[in-house]
């Protein structure tokens, strides 16, 4: 889902996940949000939150705390901190500690994914993420017996395997016609979407997404299933730690 531009901001982390730091020129800034020329901030969404990182201009530092979306990015500056003036030329970095946790926990997820689809046939109904630690839900409507036990050892040999994740930009018709390309149980992109960013755990798991991934699941660490719950009636939660 992508186009690398959001309102005047090009975004660099959708071509380059292993950037962290950048040179972009300042377009609009207040306390409440500052607009660069470039950004390799993830913005968050699909569950991944967004970036955090600083600013450098002038001998001064600005703090990122979080990313707001709407017609541009506006990166939002901690509260305090000094706001650089539009015009001038900064140094950006993004937190490289916590990008790459998420990086490590996004791909565990589509690796529990790719399982939990190819041995169960459940398809996804929500998830959410923050560094190391995250959830995703399934519409599973009993939990098999040695489920968690069995997707924790499905998980990890996947990882263990070395499984190389590409990344890769298709337009629209034909992203939609490689089988079960949308694991979510309802298709969270939009018609006019017409370029589609396509995440593939070659052998396992191939589907639109929009984050931020490592480059192979050895990369991951290993995955520990903490906790299956019941959402409800058909639902199930699958609790994840990443480590290692």
């Amino acid at each position: 889902m992508t186009d690398d531009l959001h309102g005047r901001t090009r975004r660099l982390e959708l071509t380059d996940q292993d950037l962290r730091d950048w040179e972009a020129v300042v377009l609009a800034a207040t306390p409440e949000g500052i607009v660069l020329s470039r950004s390799a901030f993830y913005p968050g969404g699909g569950g991944q939150p967004a970036d955090h990182g600083v600013l450098l201009w002038q001998g001064v530092e600005t703090r990122i705390v979080g990313v707001r979306k709407d017609d541009d990015l506006h990166l939002i500056p901690a509260e305090g901190d000094p706001v650089p003036p539009p015009g001038v030329t900064v140094r950006a970095a993004v937190a490289d500690e916590r990008r790459s946790a998420l990086m490590r926990t996004h791909s565990a997820l589509h690796v529990l994914c790719g399982v939990v689809f190819r041995d169960y046939g459940s398809l996804v109904t929500g998830g959410n993420m923050e560094p190391l630690v995250a959830r995703m839900d399934f519409n599973m409507p009993e939990v098999p017996a040695g489920f968690k036990e069995a997707i924790e050892d499905a998980c990890n040999a996947e990882i263990a395997a070395d499984r190389r994740i590409d990344v890769r930009v298709l337009p629209r018709a034909e992203a939609f016609r490689i089988p079960d390309i949308i694991r979510t149980a309802t298709n969270l992109v939009p018609e006019s979407v017409q370029e589609v960013r396509i995440v593939d755990i070659v052998g396992l798991d191939c589907q639109a997404d929009g984050g931020t991934h490592v480059a192979s699941t050895k990369q991951i660490g290993r995955v520990r299933v903490a906790k299956i719950e019941n959402k409800g009636k058909g639902f199930r939660r699958v609790r994840i730690e990443v480590s290692g």
